[in-house]
């Protein structure tokens, strides 16, 4: 019976070794411990739009490097400041604010909390050293947008509005212009740009971000009935709204999408997707996180600016975009990065 136990004994002892090497071997993602948190402004997570785009980028590196993930969706305004806080409460490691609706509150927290992380999106800082700005230079991959909108153009009139008149939208918008007026200069054919003039800054806007606005489908139907068969609403998600004017307008008309990428994200709108001006949010909010989680980097409240050079923005390529115009794009898209181009002028 000793001899048994004995061997009975061995085999468990020799069992119990090997599960503890090979429970050494699944060792844990490189993130795994690091908590990321998003706030949301009233557009949702499921916006289509910015906030979605953060959202992928923080469920990408959830997924990849096993951070932990919170978050918090603002129904309205008066919900920043307290979903903030309750992201501050959960010990997030870094917290994202989305939006520059959140400018005013997030800059608040970081002064309040300067041992704790933070970034806003379309924001700036009041000068707290753990607050990240991240921004675009959209004017460069929406200048690309107004050429191609120019050349794809039957009719040589393209529109653009807004949501409000503010400096994430306005810089769609110069760059939009200056990008059509581009391809008039250069083919003595002329462009007209209906829904705003970058000289003298005065143009159409919706006056909010809610999505689908009839305000927005009533500007496009205007804009249609001017003869813009190339549209670029700069509001978020627009595009049910005006793809309703285009149909009851009865006309060929396009439509360019703004922050992601519309013909992939909405495939219903492939048709009527000229392309996609590209603020590519996911990729910021990725690369911040796996600096800090897994290749410990010091935090700091440096801007990130994404722009055609770094990848941060660009537009995207569809069907409609033929061969020799993806060539002209690439040879705008080349200058504009080593500074022979100016996309606002």
């Amino acid at each position: 019976m000793n001899n048994v136990s004995r061997k009975a004994l061995a085999g468990v002892a020799m069992a119990a070794a090997s599960l503890l090497v090979l429970s050494g071997c699944a060792s844990p993602k490189p993130g795994a411990g690091y908590i990321e948190c998003g706030v949301s402004d009233e557009g949702s997570w499921t916006d289509k739009s910015f906030n979605e785009s953060v959202m992928d980028g923080l469920m990408k590196a959830k997924d990849e490097f096993g951070v932990e993930l919170k978050s918090a969706e603002s129904n309205s305004s008066e919900e920043f400041a307290p979903n903030l806080q309750s992201m501050i409460d959960a010990k997030c490691d870094v917290i994202i604010a989305v939006g520059f609706n959140l400018v005013d509150a997030v800059n608040k927290a970081a002064e309040a909390n300067p041992t704790k992380n933070f970034v806003t999106i379309d924001g700036w800082s009041n000068g707290a050293t753990n607050l990240k700005p991240v921004g675009y230079n959209m004017a460069e991959s929406s200048y690309l947008a107004g050429y191609a909108a120019a050349s794809y153009s039957t009719s040589k009139v393209v529109g653009v509005y807004g949501g409000m008149q503010i400096g994430a939208v306005t810089a769609f918008m110069d760059g939009f212009y200056y990008g059509a007026k581009a391809y008039e200069k250069e083919t003595g054919t002329p462009v007209t740009v209906v829904g705003w003039n970058a000289k003298t800054q005065k143009g159409d806007f919706i006056g909010g971000f809610a999505p689908n606005d009839a305000a927005g489908k009533a500007i496009a139907a205007g804009q249609l009935a001017q003869g813009a068969d190339v549209l670029l609403p700069v509001g978020g998600d627009q595009f049910g709204a005006l793809s309703e004017a285009i149909n009851e307008a009865g006309v060929d008309a396009k439509m360019i999408g703004v922050d992601k990428n519309w013909t992939v994200a909405n495939p219903e709108y492939k048709d009527l997707m000229l392309t996609s001006i590209e603020k590519r949010m996911t990729t910021a909010v990725y690369d911040i996180v796996k600096a800090a989680a897994v290749e410990k980097t010091p935090f700091t409240g440096d801007a990130y600016t994404g722009t055609l050079a770094n990848n941060g923005t660009d537009i995207s390529e569809t069907t409609f975009i033929n061969a020799d115009l993806k060539a002209k794009l690439a040879t705008l898209k080349a200058g504009i990065i080593d500074g022979s181009i100016n996309p606002l002028k």
